[in-house]
Order: C-alpha cells, then structure tokens, then sequence
C-alpha cells in the first residue's frame, strides 16, 4: 500500500466510475446492496462506515473518491462528514429513505440525493457524472 495522499483528484470524465467509493450507511442489509451494486460498476474498491466517527476516520487514513451519505443514521446526521468531503472537495451524494421531505443544511441544499430505495439506474448515472454534481469548485 503506498502513501496516503490527501490532493484533489482531477475531475474525470463523465464516463468514468470512481476507484474507491465511500457508502456511510447504518442499515447493514442496505450497505451490501449498494456495495455489489456499485461493485458490479466496475468500481474497484468500496467501503462501508456506519457511524460519523467510523467514516471520518476512514476519510483521513484515505479519502474516497466518491461517496454515498445516508442522511439519518442511528443517533446522528452524515452533515460532519458532508462537510469534511466538501472541504476536500470529494464529490458525494446524500441518499435518505425519506425522500424531499428530508431537511438538509443550506450549504447542502442543491447537492443531489437519492431516494431508497433507488434504482440502479440513477446510482450509476450518480457515480459516472460525479464531476458535474459533485464538489463545488
């Protein structure tokens, strides 16, 4: 394993899938979905955190190239992790069973999201186009 490098990655191409995919997910069952799932994209690495700490802590040892938020996990909200990403502009998606009625903070609003459950689809059009949706530059 090389050296943990914490750069900006220049934006792919729209019909690249990342190399390294976070899901922060605290449903277990839901996790390995979206796991094979996007493993089945060609995707070479994913890892699961279901907790804030857990994802941020994996972020700083070595940051995704993408990565899937649900917004409610347990006891918190991903909105820490959120803006860990954004800060080192890693593009993400926010994914909630609650559809739009789900609030975000206003510096989230025009992010995308996805609804669970989603369709693969739009999971993959996400993952391929996360140069255009993702980090703010």
């Amino acid at each position: 394993m090389g050296p943990i490098v914490n750069e900006i990655m220049e934006p792919a191409t729209s019909d690249r899938t990342p190399d390294d995919v976070l899901i922060v997910e605290d449903d277990p069952i839901i996790a390995l979905d979206f796991e094979d799932t996007i493993l089945g994209f060609g995707v070479k690495t994913v890892r699961t955190a279901g907790s804030v700490a857990t994802a941020l802590k994996m972020i700083a040892d070595h940051a995704p190239d993408f990565a899937l938020l649900d917004v409610g996990l347990v006891r918190e909200k991903s909105f820490a992790i959120a803006e860990q990403l954004d800060a080192l502009e890693i593009p993400f998606v926010f994914v909630t069973g609650y559809g739009a009625d789900v609030r975000l903070p206003a510096a989230f609003a025009g992010r995308p999201r996805l609804s669970k459950p989603c369709s693969t689809d739009a999971l993959k059009a996400l993952l391929r186009c996360r140069s255009d949706d993702g980090a703010r530059r």
